[in-house]
Protein backbone atom coordinates (compact mmCIF):
# COMPACT_ATOMS: atom_id res chain seq x y z
CA UNK A 1 0.00 0.00 0.00
CA UNK A 2 1.32 3.45 -0.93
CA UNK A 3 2.30 5.71 1.95
CA UNK A 4 -0.11 8.61 2.28
CA UNK A 5 0.87 11.99 3.68
CA UNK A 6 -1.81 14.48 4.65
CA UNK A 7 -0.94 18.18 4.58
CA UNK A 8 -2.69 21.17 6.12
CA UNK A 9 -1.14 24.36 4.78
CA UNK A 10 -1.97 27.18 7.18
CA UNK A 11 -0.91 30.80 7.18
CA UNK A 12 0.90 30.40 10.50
CA UNK A 13 2.16 26.84 10.18
CA UNK A 14 2.31 23.76 7.99
CA UNK A 15 1.11 20.46 9.46
CA UNK A 16 1.53 16.97 8.07
CA UNK A 17 0.62 13.41 9.02
CA UNK A 18 2.13 10.23 7.59
CA UNK A 19 -0.15 7.24 7.23
CA UNK A 20 1.44 3.80 6.98
CA UNK A 21 -0.81 0.74 6.46
CA UNK A 22 -3.79 2.66 7.78
CA UNK A 23 -1.99 3.75 10.98
CA UNK A 24 -0.98 7.32 11.76
CA UNK A 25 2.77 6.93 12.13
CA UNK A 26 4.12 10.46 12.35
CA UNK A 27 2.64 13.94 12.81
CA UNK A 28 4.47 17.27 12.89
CA UNK A 29 3.85 21.00 12.77
CA UNK A 30 6.30 23.46 11.24
CA UNK A 31 5.80 27.22 11.92
CA UNK A 32 5.90 29.45 8.87
CA UNK A 33 8.53 32.19 9.10
CA UNK A 34 7.03 35.50 10.24
CA UNK A 35 7.77 37.37 7.01
CA UNK A 36 5.39 39.25 4.67
CA UNK A 37 6.33 37.06 1.72
CA UNK A 38 4.59 34.10 0.11
CA UNK A 39 7.87 32.19 0.13
CA UNK A 40 7.24 31.58 3.84
CA UNK A 41 5.16 28.60 2.70
CA UNK A 42 8.05 27.29 0.62
CA UNK A 43 10.34 27.53 3.66
CA UNK A 44 7.92 25.67 5.94
CA UNK A 45 7.29 22.89 3.41
CA UNK A 46 11.03 22.57 2.73
CA UNK A 47 11.59 22.18 6.49
CA UNK A 48 8.91 19.49 6.65
CA UNK A 49 10.11 17.39 3.72
CA UNK A 50 13.12 15.80 5.47
CA UNK A 51 10.69 14.50 8.11
CA UNK A 52 8.58 12.67 5.51
CA UNK A 53 9.22 9.61 3.34
CA UNK A 54 8.89 9.18 -0.40
CA UNK A 55 7.47 8.07 -2.68
CA UNK A 56 4.06 8.82 -1.27
CA UNK A 57 0.61 9.98 -2.23
CA UNK A 58 0.01 13.50 -0.93
CA UNK A 59 -3.43 14.70 0.18
CA UNK A 60 -3.55 18.45 0.73
CA UNK A 61 -5.92 20.85 2.44
CA UNK A 62 -5.31 24.47 3.32
CA UNK A 63 -6.21 27.75 4.99
CA UNK A 64 -3.06 29.60 3.94
CA UNK A 65 -4.75 31.06 0.87
CA UNK A 66 -6.27 33.63 3.24
CA UNK A 67 -2.84 35.04 4.07
CA UNK A 68 -2.45 38.70 3.17
CA UNK A 69 0.64 37.86 1.11
CA UNK A 70 -1.89 36.98 -1.62
CA UNK A 71 -4.20 39.41 -3.39
CA UNK A 72 -7.18 37.04 -3.17
CA UNK A 73 -8.13 33.40 -2.55
CA UNK A 74 -7.68 32.36 -6.18
CA UNK A 75 -4.09 33.56 -6.17
CA UNK A 76 -3.45 31.86 -2.82
CA UNK A 77 -4.94 28.53 -3.85
CA UNK A 78 -3.02 28.54 -7.13
CA UNK A 79 0.27 29.34 -5.38
CA UNK A 80 -0.11 26.62 -2.74
CA UNK A 81 -1.27 24.02 -5.25
CA UNK A 82 1.65 24.82 -7.55
CA UNK A 83 4.06 24.71 -4.60
CA UNK A 84 2.98 21.23 -3.56
CA UNK A 85 3.06 19.93 -7.11
CA UNK A 86 6.55 21.38 -7.61
CA UNK A 87 8.18 20.10 -4.42
CA UNK A 88 6.67 16.61 -4.65
CA UNK A 89 8.62 15.94 -7.86
CA UNK A 90 6.14 13.85 -9.80
CA UNK A 91 4.53 12.15 -6.80
CA UNK A 92 0.72 12.04 -6.79
CA UNK A 93 -0.86 15.17 -5.30
CA UNK A 94 -4.59 15.39 -4.58
CA UNK A 95 -6.25 18.55 -3.27
CA UNK A 96 -9.20 18.34 -0.87
CA UNK A 97 -12.23 20.34 -1.99
CA UNK A 98 -14.82 19.80 0.74
CA UNK A 99 -18.02 18.16 -0.44
CA UNK A 100 -16.54 17.80 -3.94
CA UNK A 101 -13.88 15.42 -2.61
CA UNK A 102 -10.34 15.20 -3.97
CA UNK A 103 -9.26 17.01 -7.12
CA UNK A 104 -6.18 17.04 -9.29
CA UNK A 105 -4.01 20.17 -9.02
CA UNK A 106 -5.47 21.44 -12.31
CA UNK A 107 -9.01 20.79 -11.12
CA UNK A 108 -8.34 22.43 -7.76
CA UNK A 109 -7.39 25.74 -9.38
CA UNK A 110 -10.75 25.71 -11.16
CA UNK A 111 -12.71 25.12 -7.92
CA UNK A 112 -11.16 27.78 -5.69
CA UNK A 113 -14.12 28.31 -3.36
CA UNK A 114 -14.41 24.58 -2.62
CA UNK A 115 -10.66 24.23 -1.98
CA UNK A 116 -10.20 27.40 0.08
CA UNK A 117 -10.15 26.75 3.85
CA UNK A 118 -11.72 23.31 3.54
CA UNK A 119 -9.60 21.74 6.29
CA UNK A 120 -12.45 21.83 8.86
CA UNK A 121 -14.61 19.84 6.43
CA UNK A 122 -12.07 17.01 6.22
CA UNK A 123 -12.02 16.59 9.99
CA UNK A 124 -15.83 16.68 10.20
CA UNK A 125 -16.31 14.11 7.41
CA UNK A 126 -13.94 11.73 9.17
CA UNK A 127 -15.79 12.19 12.49
CA UNK A 128 -19.22 11.72 10.85
CA UNK A 129 -18.25 8.23 9.66
CA UNK A 130 -18.43 6.90 13.22
CA UNK A 131 -20.62 9.46 15.01
CA UNK A 132 -24.23 9.97 13.98
CA UNK A 133 -24.44 13.10 16.13
CA UNK A 134 -21.68 15.23 17.62
CA UNK A 135 -20.34 18.74 17.88
CA UNK A 136 -16.79 19.00 16.57
CA UNK A 137 -14.88 21.88 18.14
CA UNK A 138 -11.38 22.65 16.85
CA UNK A 139 -9.73 25.41 18.89
CA UNK A 140 -6.47 26.50 17.30
CA UNK A 141 -4.01 29.34 17.62
CA UNK A 142 -6.16 31.78 15.65
CA UNK A 143 -9.66 30.41 15.07
CA UNK A 144 -12.27 28.06 16.46
CA UNK A 145 -14.30 25.80 14.16
CA UNK A 146 -17.64 24.50 15.43
CA UNK A 147 -19.19 21.84 13.21
CA UNK A 148 -22.45 20.08 14.12
CA UNK A 149 -22.89 16.52 12.88
CA UNK A 150 -26.42 15.17 12.51
CA UNK A 151 -27.62 11.91 10.98
CA UNK A 152 -24.05 10.87 10.26
CA UNK A 153 -23.47 13.92 8.05
CA UNK A 154 -22.15 17.45 8.38
CA UNK A 155 -25.02 19.73 9.43
CA UNK A 156 -23.07 22.97 8.96
CA UNK A 157 -25.00 25.54 6.94
CA UNK A 158 -21.91 27.40 5.83
CA UNK A 159 -19.23 26.18 3.45
CA UNK A 160 -17.06 29.24 2.80
CA UNK A 161 -15.43 31.26 5.56
CA UNK A 162 -17.90 34.10 4.98
CA UNK A 163 -20.88 31.76 5.29
CA UNK A 164 -19.47 30.03 8.36
CA UNK A 165 -18.79 33.37 10.06
CA UNK A 166 -22.39 34.33 9.31
CA UNK A 167 -23.73 31.07 10.74
CA UNK A 168 -21.59 31.16 13.89
CA UNK A 169 -19.70 28.05 12.78
CA UNK A 170 -16.36 29.87 12.54
CA UNK A 171 -15.07 32.16 15.27
CA UNK A 172 -11.92 34.19 14.87
CA UNK A 173 -10.71 33.43 18.36
CA UNK A 174 -7.80 31.18 19.30
CA UNK A 175 -5.57 30.56 22.29
CA UNK A 176 -2.39 32.16 20.91
CA UNK A 177 -2.56 34.81 18.20
CA UNK A 178 -5.90 36.46 19.04
CA UNK A 179 -5.41 40.00 20.42
CA UNK A 180 -6.84 40.44 23.91
CA UNK A 181 -8.84 43.43 22.65
CA UNK A 182 -10.83 40.98 20.49
CA UNK A 183 -12.30 39.08 23.45
CA UNK A 184 -13.35 41.99 25.70
CA UNK A 185 -13.75 45.77 25.72
CA UNK A 186 -13.52 46.21 29.49
CA UNK A 187 -12.17 44.42 32.54
CA UNK A 188 -12.44 44.54 36.33
CA UNK A 189 -9.42 45.93 38.14
CA UNK A 190 -9.14 46.92 41.78
CA UNK A 191 -12.84 46.91 42.38
CA UNK A 192 -13.82 48.90 39.30
CA UNK A 193 -14.54 48.09 35.67
CA UNK A 194 -12.43 49.98 33.17
CA UNK A 195 -12.11 50.14 29.41
CA UNK A 196 -9.12 48.47 27.77
CA UNK A 197 -6.88 49.71 24.98
CA UNK A 198 -7.83 48.88 21.41
CA UNK A 199 -4.24 47.97 20.60
CA UNK A 200 -2.42 44.69 20.06
CA UNK A 201 -0.41 45.08 23.23
CA UNK A 202 -1.11 41.52 24.36
CA UNK A 203 -2.46 38.29 22.90
CA UNK A 204 -4.35 35.33 24.32
CA UNK A 205 -1.03 33.48 24.56
CA UNK A 206 -0.17 35.90 27.38
CA UNK A 207 -3.52 35.23 29.03
CA UNK A 208 -3.26 31.44 28.94
CA UNK A 209 0.42 31.59 29.93
CA UNK A 210 -0.53 33.54 33.06
CA UNK A 211 -3.27 31.02 33.93
CA UNK A 212 -0.67 28.25 33.47
CA UNK A 213 -2.78 26.50 30.80
CA UNK A 214 -0.96 27.29 27.56
CA UNK A 215 0.13 23.92 26.10
CA UNK A 216 3.83 23.34 25.51
CA UNK A 217 4.86 24.25 21.99
CA UNK A 218 1.59 26.03 21.18
CA UNK A 219 3.19 29.48 20.89
CA UNK A 220 6.22 29.54 18.55
CA UNK A 221 5.43 33.09 17.41
CA UNK A 222 7.02 36.37 18.58
CA UNK A 223 5.27 38.16 21.43
CA UNK A 224 3.33 41.32 20.62
CA UNK A 225 6.21 43.51 21.86
CA UNK A 226 8.92 41.17 20.50
CA UNK A 227 10.13 40.55 24.06
CA UNK A 228 10.31 37.40 26.16
CA UNK A 229 7.60 35.04 27.37
CA UNK A 230 8.12 34.86 31.10
CA UNK A 231 5.13 35.34 33.40
CA UNK A 232 6.42 38.80 34.28
CA UNK A 233 6.75 39.81 30.63
CA UNK A 234 3.27 38.48 29.85
CA UNK A 235 1.93 40.44 32.84
CA UNK A 236 3.61 43.59 31.52
CA UNK A 237 1.88 43.19 28.17
CA UNK A 238 -1.47 42.56 29.86
CA UNK A 239 -1.00 45.59 32.08
CA UNK A 240 -0.44 47.73 29.03
CA UNK A 241 -3.94 46.79 27.89
CA UNK A 242 -5.20 48.71 30.95
CA UNK A 243 -2.79 51.61 30.51
CA UNK A 244 -0.80 50.38 33.46
CA UNK A 245 2.69 49.12 34.28
CA UNK A 246 3.17 45.62 35.59
CA UNK A 247 4.78 47.04 38.72
CA UNK A 248 1.50 48.74 39.65
CA UNK A 249 0.40 45.57 41.45
CA UNK A 250 1.41 42.02 42.35
CA UNK A 251 1.64 39.21 39.80
CA UNK A 252 -1.38 37.51 41.41
CA UNK A 253 -3.59 40.42 40.37
CA UNK A 254 -2.44 40.15 36.77
CA UNK A 255 -3.21 36.43 36.89
CA UNK A 256 -6.72 37.29 38.11
CA UNK A 257 -7.08 39.70 35.20
CA UNK A 258 -5.93 36.96 32.81
CA UNK A 259 -8.63 34.68 34.20
CA UNK A 260 -11.23 37.33 33.35
CA UNK A 261 -10.12 37.43 29.71
CA UNK A 262 -9.96 33.62 29.63
CA UNK A 263 -13.56 33.50 30.86
CA UNK A 264 -14.61 35.96 28.15
CA UNK A 265 -13.09 33.81 25.41
CA UNK A 266 -14.72 30.62 26.67
CA UNK A 267 -18.06 32.42 27.03
CA UNK A 268 -17.94 33.44 23.35
CA UNK A 269 -17.29 29.87 22.26
CA UNK A 270 -19.97 28.52 24.59
CA UNK A 271 -22.54 30.98 23.24
CA UNK A 272 -21.86 29.82 19.68
CA UNK A 273 -21.85 26.14 20.67
CA UNK A 274 -25.21 26.40 22.45
CA UNK A 275 -26.70 28.17 19.47
CA UNK A 276 -25.61 25.40 17.10
CA UNK A 277 -26.70 22.49 19.31
CA UNK A 278 -30.12 24.10 19.71
CA UNK A 279 -30.41 25.05 16.04
CA UNK A 280 -29.73 21.49 14.89
CA UNK A 281 -31.44 19.76 17.79
CA UNK A 282 -28.45 17.64 18.79
CA UNK A 283 -29.46 15.05 21.38
CA UNK A 284 -27.90 15.50 24.80
CA UNK A 285 -25.95 12.27 24.37
CA UNK A 286 -24.15 13.71 21.33
CA UNK A 287 -20.56 14.28 22.46
CA UNK A 288 -18.30 17.27 22.01
CA UNK A 289 -15.26 16.14 20.02
CA UNK A 290 -12.17 18.23 20.61
CA UNK A 291 -9.32 19.00 18.24
CA UNK A 292 -6.61 21.65 18.05
CA UNK A 293 -4.03 22.93 20.52
CA UNK A 294 -6.82 24.58 22.55
CA UNK A 295 -8.59 21.33 23.45
CA UNK A 296 -8.29 22.15 27.14
CA UNK A 297 -10.93 24.81 26.44
CA UNK A 298 -13.11 22.29 24.62
CA UNK A 299 -13.02 19.92 27.59
CA UNK A 300 -14.27 22.78 29.76
CA UNK A 301 -16.89 23.64 27.16
CA UNK A 302 -18.21 20.08 27.12
CA UNK A 303 -18.61 20.16 30.90
CA UNK A 304 -20.52 23.44 30.72
CA UNK A 305 -22.78 21.99 28.05
CA UNK A 306 -23.36 18.85 30.12
CA UNK A 307 -21.96 16.67 27.32
CA UNK A 308 -19.38 13.91 27.09
CA UNK A 309 -15.96 14.97 25.82
CA UNK A 310 -14.16 12.85 23.22
CA UNK A 311 -10.63 13.63 22.03
CA UNK A 312 -9.94 13.44 18.30
CA UNK A 313 -6.65 11.64 18.95
CA UNK A 314 -8.51 8.76 20.56
CA UNK A 315 -10.49 8.22 17.35
CA UNK A 316 -7.51 7.41 15.13
CA UNK A 317 -5.26 4.37 14.89
CA UNK A 318 -2.04 5.74 16.35
CA UNK A 319 0.43 5.05 19.12
CA UNK A 320 -0.38 6.86 22.39
CA UNK A 321 2.61 9.19 22.00
CA UNK A 322 1.37 10.26 18.55
CA UNK A 323 -2.20 11.06 19.58
CA UNK A 324 -1.47 14.46 21.14
CA UNK A 325 -0.06 15.83 17.88
CA UNK A 326 -2.75 14.00 15.91
CA UNK A 327 -5.34 16.00 17.83
CA UNK A 328 -3.47 19.28 17.32
CA UNK A 329 -3.11 18.56 13.60
CA UNK A 330 -6.53 16.97 13.06
CA UNK A 331 -7.16 18.22 9.48
CA UNK A 332 -3.82 16.84 8.25
CA UNK A 333 -4.59 13.49 9.88
CA UNK A 334 -8.18 13.47 8.61
CA UNK A 335 -7.29 14.31 5.01
CA UNK A 336 -4.74 11.47 4.98
CA UNK A 337 -7.33 9.04 6.34
CA UNK A 338 -9.94 10.17 3.82
CA UNK A 339 -7.44 9.72 0.99
CA UNK A 340 -6.66 6.23 2.29
CA UNK A 341 -10.36 5.36 2.29
CA UNK A 342 -10.66 6.54 -1.32
CA UNK A 343 -7.70 4.39 -2.28
CA UNK A 344 -9.19 1.34 -0.58
CA UNK A 345 -12.51 1.76 -2.34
Amino acid sequence: MTMIIGWDLGGANVKFASLENGRVAHVAQIPCPIVPERTKFDSAVDAALPLTSSPARHAVTMTGELSDVFNDRAEGVAYLVDLMEKVMSGQEVNIYAGSVGFLTPVGAKRRVMEVASANWHATAVYIARDHAEALLVDVGTTTTDLTPIKGGAIAARGATDAERLTEGELLYTGIVRTPVMAVAHSAPFRGRVQRIAAERFATMADVWRLTNELPDGADPYPAADQRGKSLEESAARLGRMLGRDSGDTELAEWVALARHFAHCQLAEIEHAARGLTERDGLVQSAPVIGAGCGRFLTRRLAKRLGRTYVDFGDLVNAAPQVRELASRCAPAVAVALLASACEAS
